[in-house]
């Protein structure tokens, strides 16, 4: 992973929706930032000291006790997600999902995986029609689709995965945006850089078939955000579910350690850049949680309690809110027309069952 770093019960909430504006901001940008499968445990609690055993894939016990396990909750949250913890406990950052603070945000789809979880959070609704992983094109209009189609963020719209399904979540056929997703080259950035990342690609082992490492898809990211500069982008990270499914915990803190790093690089180059600088919004969350204990953490389902509560962090200008909501219910599919509000458009036009925007703009 360093070398390809070097390279680089459901709750719903019911309320009316807030008059806002309708016309679209000349300035705005938004990164919208997925952590596939990421427990809202790890993320609140940091390493469970439980899973950290030869048992769950740990290969080494002592060195990983030592880099990722502190006594106290606070301070194993912020070995694991420095960056994510620094900023959302700063005036200008918010997360929820911490049940220790009756704070849920609750996966509504009834499923708890993959394909309908991302149609979720991207088309601001649950569709019972959308209930496998199969690569089929979503008939839904995503809110990048949808913003695609406005003529101020018309092509303007980028997405970077590590899932090879994305190019049929997003409908690129149809929405008419590029996804950059699973092994496919890169194709965008600085031309030594990303033919030295395409090299490493397509040489080094790959663990997975349908998921490209998650370094390769943050730095394809990275160069989009340098060279086009989009008005939204969105990046999909997703070893942190891949490693949970093949039971190595060790790896799960790992990539999660080294998405925090992804996120933070992201925000970092935003600031660098004139067009993003203090004014783009960062949304990050996940498309389902996990189990619980030795066995129940590899995977999730309807079987498995747990599976159905995420998390969500937003970063930058404009919120109303920050810190760590206590006592929030909120709804994975709220992210959608949250994007759109941001952007000063109303994604609830574009369909009767979007989910109205999270209560954390001005």
């Amino acid at each position: 992973m360093q070398l390809l770093r070097l390279f680089l019960p459901l709750l719903f909430l019911s309320f009316t929706a807030a008059t806002y504006a309708t016309e679209p901001s000349a300035e705005r940008h938004v990164v919208l930032i997925t952590l596939d499968g990421l427990r809202g445990e790890e993320v609140f609690g940091g390493a469970d000291q439980r899973l950290i055993a030869k048992e769950n894939g740990v290969d080494n016990v002592e060195s990983t006790l030592a880099r990722f396990y502190r006594e106290q909750a606070t301070e194993r949250r912020e070995i694991l997600m420095p960056f994510l913890w620094k900023i959302c406990t700063s005036e200008q950052g918010w997360i929820a999902g911490n049940i220790e603070k009756d704070s849920v945000v609750a996966v509504t789809n009834g499923l708890y995986f993959s394909y309908p979880g991302y149609n979720e959070i991207l088309s601001g609704f649950p569709d019972p029609a959308v209930n496998s992983n199969a690569k089929k094109l979503n008939e839904n209009i995503t809110v990048l689709e949808w913003l695609n189609q406005q003529p101020a963020f018309k092509n303007s719209v980028a997405a970077y995965g590590s899932w090879d399904v994305f190019p049929f979540i997003i409908n690129d056929k149809r929405s008419g945006i590029e996804v950059n997703a699973g092994w496919m080259p890169l194709k965008v950035g600085n031309p030594e850089r990303v033919e030295a990342l395409n090299y490493v690609a397509k040489n080094i082992f790959h663990e997975w078939d349908g998921v490209r490492y998650d370094s390769i898809t943050a730095s394809g990211a990275l160069e989009e955000m340098k060279i086009n500069k989009p008005r939204v982008l969105f990046v999909a990270l997703g070893e942190t579910d891949d490693w949970a499914h093949k039971g190595r915990y060790d790896r799960y803190l790992l990539t999660a350690n080294q998405n925090d790093g992804f996120i933070r690089d992201l925000y970092e180059t935003a600031q660098s850049i004139p067009e993003y600088k203090d004014n783009t919004l960062f949304i990050v969350t996940s498309d389902h949680g996990r189990g619980d204990g030795r066995e129940g953490w590899k995977n999730h389902s309807v079987l498995l309690p747990g599976s159905e509560r995420i998390w969500i962090a937003a970063f930058g200008p404009g919120l109303s809110v920050s810190g760590m909501d206590e006592g929030g219910k909120f709804e994975q599919a709220q992210v959608a027309a949250t994007v759109a509000k941001y952007l000063g458009l109303d994604f609830g036009q574009q369909n009767s069952k979007v989910r109205p925007p999270l209560p954390i703009l001005k």
